[in-house]
């Protein structure tokens, strides 16, 4: 069986080099600048703006029940004398970043204590 003559010899090494090349621009480019992402990263990037949206969900309702509290503006003079640092623990410990049927949400907490130490 004779085989053509553009797999033969030297075109034969020309073409898989040529096929080496397209795909490994291809990669690049696809991944550099067309958009492509490994499941990883997707998975990662997915996680990340679903926080994103808890959190500006529930930041919201953590500010309305620390403004409901008894005694609010004394707490919120205590949370504003705390360390910036710490205010996201205040929040936690004192249950406002607490959701029925969950544990605290650091992340919820973190934005409750930051809107909350802006307030005037």
């Amino acid at each position: 069986m004779n085989l053509p003559p553009m797999l033969q010899g030297e075109q034969l090494t020309r073409l898989l080099q040529g096929a080496v090349v397209g795909a490994v621009v291809t990669i690049v480019l696809g991944f550099g600048w067309g958009g492509w992402q490994l499941q990883s990263k997707s998975e990662k990037l997915a996680q990340q703006r679903a926080d994103e949206a808890l959190v500006a969900a529930l930041a919201p309702i953590c500010v309305d029940k620390f403004q409901h509290a008894s005694d609010s503006k004394a707490t919120l003079v205590a949370l504003k004398a705390t360390d910036s640092w710490n205010q996201d623990s205040f929040i936690e410990k004192g249950g406002w970043a607490t959701f029925p049927g969950s544990t605290p949400n650091r992340m919820v907490a973190e934005a409750c204590a930051k809107v909350l130490s802006e307030r005037k």
